[in-house]
């Protein structure tokens, strides 16, 4: 299982809410951070979320030893199962 956490702040809302609307990814919450998990890779487009640049770089609080990021640019923060 792929999980990326993300500190539940407002400005990192928009990031929980667009990683929710694929099907195949859960959204829960762990104390004071989103916990964004799947059992394949988690793929978030930057644009639809709104964000600007630099909530869209420090938006990142963690990822599981069983993930790893493989894209985190100006497009698309993906992370896959290591």
């Amino acid at each position: 299982m792929t999980e990326l956490y993300i500190l539940d702040v407002p400005e990192n809302t928009a990031v929980a809410k667009v990683a929710a609307e694929d099907p195949a990814v859960t959204v829960g919450q762990v104390g004071p951070y989103f916990v964004i998990s799947a059992d394949g890779p988690i793929v978030i487009d930057r644009r639809a979320t709104g964000c600007r640049h630099a909530v869209w770089y420090s938006c990142v609080a963690g990822v599981a030893r069983s993930g790893r990021i493989t894209q985190h640019d100006k497009d698309a923060l993906r992370v896959e199962p290591a």
